[in-house]
C-alpha cells in the first residue's frame, strides 16, 4: 500500500486551523504532511524563525485513516526570492536552514530559476500557478536539477478554486512536462483550510490533466515525497547518509572463524 505524503501545509496564526487541516490530512490518508513557513524576500528582508514543532499542536498526534499509526509531521521553509542573492541564507551551514527538513525556492525570475537548479542548496524548486510564467522553461537547468536530486513542486488548491488559475495551473504544468517528461515532480496542496485538502487518490487524478502519467501521478505523493526527504536529510549532514544492512554469511564462511574462536 503506498504511502502518501502532502509536502505543502501552510504555516498560520491560528493554531486551531493549523490543527484542523493537519486532522484532515490524516483522515485523508496522508502518512506525512510538512508544515511550510514562508520567507518572502520580494517584500522586504525577512528574519528567518524557528519552525513549529509538533508537539506545539498536539499532545497525541491524530492516526492516520487505514494505518493505525499516527501521523508524522516535518518541518519545511520556503524562500520567495527574486535574485539568487536573497538565498544565501539557504547555504547548508546556515543555522536557520538547518533547522527545516526540508528548503524550497519559489524563483520569480529566470535567473533565480536558473540558479536554483544548478547551484543552490535546495531540495524543492516551486513552480509558479497562480499567473503565466514570467520566464521559459529550458532543458539544461531543469535536466542539471533532476540530475542534483532537486524536486519541482506543483500545487493543485488554485485549480479547484478558480476557473482562471487552473488554465495557469494546467498551462504552466504541462510546460513544465515537455523538459522533465514527468520526473522528480511532487504534488501537494498549499492549503490553508481542510476544504482545501483533497485525497491522495482525487489528487493523482487530477494529475493526469498536468501531464502526468498515471504513475508519475502517484509517485508525485508518494516514493518522489520521500525522496525529497531524504535529500533534506542529507543536506542537512553536508555529507550524506550512509545505510548499513548486516549481510549473514554462508556456513563456510563462518566455520573457519568459529574454529579459531575455539582456540582463542
Amino acid at each position: 500500500m503506498a504511502v502518501f505524503v502532502d509536502m505543502n501545509i501552510m504555516n498560520c496564526t491560528e493554531v486551531k486551523r493549523l490543527q484542523s487541516v493537519i486532522d484532515t490530512a490524516a483522515h485523508l490518508g496522508y502518512s506525512t504532511v510538512a508544515i511550510n513557513h514562508v520567507a518572502d524576500f520580494e517584500k522586504k528582508k525577512m528574519e528567518i524563525g524557528k519552525p513549529i514543532l509538533p508537539a506545539e499542536l498536539f499532545p497525541s498526534l491524530p492516526i492516520v485513516q487505514g494505518k493505525s499509526k499516527p501521523i508524522k509531521i516535518v518541518t519545511r521553509l520556503t524562500i520567495i526570492a527574486s535574485d539568487p542573492s536573497h538565498c544565501n541564507v539557504l547555504r547548508s551551514t546556515s543555522p536557520s536552514t538547518r533547522l527545516y527538513d526540508i528548503v524550497a525556492v519559489y524563483p520569480k525570475t529566470e535567473k533565480l530559476f536558473h540558479a536554483a537548479c544548478t547551484n543552490i542548496d535546495v531540495d524543492l524548486i516551486c513552480i509558479n500557478v497562480t499567473e503565466k510564467q514570467p520566464f521559459f522553461f529550458r532543458k539544461p537547468p531543469i535536466n542539471a536539477a533532476i540530475q542534483r536530486g532537486i524536486f519541482f513542486e506543483l500545487v493543485y488548491t488554485p485549480a479547484i478554486k478558480d476557473s482562471t488559475l487552473r488554465r495557469y495551473t494546467i498551462s504552466n504544468a504541462l510546460s513544465l512536462m515537455q523538459f522533465c517528461k514527468g520526473k522528480n515532480i511532487i504534488v501537494s496542496s498549499a492549503a490553508e483550510r481542510p476544504l482545501e485538502m483533497r485525497g491522495p487518490y482525487d489528487v493523482a487524478t487530477l494529475g493526469l490533466l498536468f501531464g502526468l502519467s498515471e504513475g508519475a501521478a502517484k509517485a508525485a505523493l508518494s516514493t518522489n515525497c520521500r525522496a525529497a526527504l531524504l535529500h533534506g536529510e542529507t543536506r542537512k549532514t553536508a555529507f550524506g547518509i550512509v545505510y548499513t544492512m548486516k549481510k549473514p554469511c554462508s556456513e563456510e564462511e563462518a566455520e573457519p572463524v568459529c574454529k579459531k574462536a575455539k582456540k582463542e
